[in-house]
């Protein structure tokens, strides 16, 4: 797994990257058994990876974050996904902190960026509801204003960081009449929020130690000041604005994972025998290995590629669509072959490549289902 030669990698980021990489080893690889028994990351490992910078680490210091790049968080996405942690939810953390960065106001930014860069908070968005997954227009939330702030009635599932949240960007509609535009972000805190109720862990096939939820909302409070942005309607056009950044994070994360697999496998391949050679000498497997090498290769040299697009900022939601889609798809077909080279010990979970397959499947679904993002594409034509 050499990232060595990426274009948008450095000396600092190389050094980064060494500092992360012992993070993960040290607190998150440790853990993961933990955290799939009790199906939620531990609070002290936030608060540590804040001490350090990484959870938010491309956003500006004078907000309290780390001041790097887009190539800071992509370094912080690929170690976790080279270690095979899809429990620590940094990446929907980071996603929360760019809407407050980039939509939000001043004070809404002053507030929350710092707490949330130092663990102190943790973040959550609340899109998803038991009638309407990808279809963000068909939302029933509601947030009705009052003289006191909103009161939100509805629920959301699905949720990533729900257990644990503190602060949830809520997609609820504040004008039901308006369509699209009737569609509002709410900064809703959890603490002494009477109204808020988080439901069952839910039980997923993979990624068990990543604390998805059920979410109620029953007349919970939201301040007037807490609209992202500090205007009303304008959710659906906050959600298309960044939603690029959360396809672009899924397409660094496949890639690590494609390259991760290979690896496993490779050195899989050249340890067991049978019919008295290694499999990796038999021309079936090369051939497999081949094939899985030259893809993961393409998805590099293509991630890579986007990586700069967001450093330079001209990613853009199409070329994000294809990253996430493409990528995603490319990562579980890589991680099914790698399992039938493993043979019957591809299907224990004890060995990380099928820990792998299980883990791998939800990402063609979340962060938008890949046939929405084929559909985003096929507009640009």
């Amino acid at each position: 797994m050499d990232v060595t030669t990426s274009p948008w990698m450095n000396e600092e980021l190389a050094a980064f990257r060494d500092a992360v990489r012992r993070f993960v080893a040290g607190e998150v690889t440790p853990r993961q058994d933990a955290w799939r028994a009790q199906r939620h990351v531990d609070r002290e490992v936030w608060r540590q990876a804040g001490g350090m910078g990484l959870l938010l680490a491309d956003i500006p210091e004078e907000y309290g974050g780390a001041g790097g790049s887009f190539a800071h968080m992509a370094v912080v996405f690929e170690e976790l996904s080279y270690a095979g942690d899809t429990a620590f939810g940094i990446h929907v953390h980071a996603i929360v902190a760019h809407y407050l960065l980039n939509q939000g106001t001043e004070e809404q930014k002053r507030r929350y960026l710092p707490r949330l860069a130092s663990g102190e908070m943790i973040a959550a968005i609340a899109m998803s509801e038991p009638g309407a997954g990808s279809d963000l227009k068909g939302i029933a939330t509601r947030a009705v204003r009052g003289p006191d702030g909103y009161r939100v009635s509805g629920s959301k599932t699905f949720i990533s960081n729900g257990y644990l949240a503190d602060l949830i960007l809520v997609v609820a509609k504040t004008d039901p009449a308006a369509g699209a535009r009737g569609v509002s972000l709410l900064l809703l805190e959890t603490k002494d929020n009477p109204g808020f109720r988080v439901g069952r862990i839910l039980d997923k096939v993979g990624q068990k130690g990543q604390d998805t939820c059920e979410l109620f909302f029953d007349d919970a409070h939201v301040p007037l000041a807490n609209v992202l942005g500090g205007e009303e309607g304008r959710g659906f056009a906050q959600l298309m604005t960044e939603l690029p950044y959360e396809r672009t994070i899924l397409g660094v994360c496949g890639v690590a994972a494609i390259e991760r697999a290979l690896q496993l496998t490779v050195a899989h391949t050249r340890e067991r025998k049978a019919f008295g050679q290694a499999l990796i000498e038999m021309q079936n497997t090369r051939f497999v290995l081949a094939e899985i090498k030259t893809e993961a290769t393409v998805a590099r040299i293509f991630i890579d590629r986007c990586i700069e697009d967001m450093l330079a900022g001209r990613m853009d939601t199409v070329r994000a669509s294809m990253a996430k889609y493409w990528i995603s798809d490319l990562q579980c077909k890589v991680v099914d072959q790698c399992v039938q080279l493993f043979g019957g010990y591809g299907y224990m979970l004890e060995y990380p490549i099928a820990q792998m397959y299980v883990d791998a499947r939800v990402q063609r679904i979340y962060g938008g289902a890949n046939e929405i993002m084929k559909e985003i594409i096929a507009r640009s034509l």
